[in-house]
């Protein structure tokens, strides 16, 4: 669920049709300036808009600044970030330098490069926000590189996510038999065929778990932290389509369909068609479960090398009309109360961006108070993420699985 944005044509045409550009606008008020300016201004924020949820989540998000700031917020809800980068790309080829329609993106991954590598993001904006020192830019990298692209502080991060799969322990009773790496998981597939299955690639959950499945196969995975070529990429990718052309006969229906999202791959299991999913939420089982979407019974699991995370941020085009309105908002969204509601599986169970050290006890304690739930992974049982790969193996990963299932 949280990487906002699906690896469509049109994702991937602006990723590369564009000249790289110089970075634009540097903040520099201080902050009280930036809430004297806010006041009264309506942020349009740009926010893939595929979870009730996180749209709620939003929603509340909007009632809380429009009451402690002035600030409204209007949700324009997208099905693909790319229609907002579309936008701001569009206003800039008409000269439409400011007033621009867009205010706050939710984004990361090929959308944010695109928009950073054309000098078309307002910023640095963190060092102005407040919230900013409590993030964890330490132990998680992806909260400063996105995508092995370095954010340089012209985005803000979030939310955290990081691959998982989710299994139905009523169904699969022993945890020791659930599979482990990618060779684990074609030999319980060949056990069990017709059990598993993975959204289609051109759904970023889709296409994430081939790159994961890259990651746990490959001799050097280290060379997807670099652009790939023609080279490398046959080089890294090889192993992957000889392990995928063993597992698709024997995915469900045979391989010859596939989900299109993360919440129609819940539902098979749900349905009992599947036994394993996966997620970009380590808390989506737990707050599936919650929900009645999922069977209480439902456990959560990773690779034993571990998996890929990434952050999603929020950023501002350079020709926002309601920057400092913006800025409020993302600085809002840093706030630890908002960040352990935001964690919480009565909520959205995002994993949080902050340094715990960095907080007070009282902030701290707002983390423990958050709804339990045996669903939940431990951070142990996390372990470190994997960094995201840089978004050129994204595309090629889409294009080639595209390419291979095509009758």
């Amino acid at each position: 669920m949280f990487t906002p944005f699906s690896v469509t044509r049109r994702s991937l045409l602006l990723l590369t049709l564009f000249p790289a550009g110089a970075a634009l606008a540097q903040p520099t008020v201080p902050w009280s300036e930036v809430l004297a300016r806010a006041r009264g201004q309506t942020v349009y924020f740009n926010a893939w808009a595929g979870d009730q949820k996180t749209n709620n989540f939003i929603a509340w998000a909007g009632s809380e600044l429009k009451t402690r700031y002035g600030v409204q917020v209007q949700h324009v809800r997208l099905k693909d970030t790319a229609e907002a980068v579309t936008r701001v790309i569009a206003e800039k080829a008409a000269g439409r330098d400011a007033n621009g329609t867009v205010d706050l993106i939710w984004i990361n991954g090929p959308n944010f490069l695109t928009l950073k590598t054309q000098g078309l993001l307002y910023g640095p904006v963190t060092p102005t926000l407040p919230n900013f020192r409590l993030v964890d830019t330490t132990s998680k990298r992806s909260n400063i590189i996105d995508f092995t692209t370095p954010v340089d502080g012209y985005a803000v991060p979030w939310r955290l996510a990081q691959i998982v799969f989710v299994y139905d322990s009523a169904r699969l009773r022993n945890p020791a038999q659930v599979p482990r790496s990618a060779a684990d998981l074609l030999a319980w597939a060949r056990q069990h065929p017709g059990r598993l299955t993975h959204p289609n690639a051109s759904n970023f959950l889709g296409a994430t778990f081939l790159k994961q499945m890259i990651y746990d196969l490959a001799p050097d995975a280290a060379m997807m932290q670099q652009p790939a070529t023609d080279d490398s990429y046959a080089q890294v990718s090889a192993p992957l389509w000889a392990w995928y052309e063993q597992l698709r006969p024997l995915l469900w229906r045979s391989g010859r369909q596939f989900p299109e999202n993360g919440s129609a791959q819940r539902q098979l299991l749900n349905d009992g068609e599947i036994d394993i999913t996966l997620s970009f939420n380590p808390a989506e089982a737990a707050v599936s479960a919650a929900a009645g979407l999922l069977p209480t019974t439902v456990r959560t699991f990773t690779l034993r090398r571990g998996s890929i995370g990434n952050t999603s941020f929020v950023a501002i085009p350079y020709n926002a009309a309601h920057k400092e309105g913006a800025m409020v908002l993302a600085n809002f969204l840093l706030e630890p109360a908002t960040q352990a509601r935001a964690q919480d599986i009565q909520e959205i169970g995002s994993l949080n961006v902050l340094d715990m050290a960095k907080l007070s006890a009282a902030q701290r304690a707002l983390f423990d108070r958050l709804t339990p739930s045996a669903a939940l992974p431990s951070a142990a049982d996390l372990g470190q993420p994997q960094l995201e790969p840089h978004a050129s193996w994204m595309t090629r990963v889409t294009a080639d699985w595209q390419r291979r299932i095509s009758p």
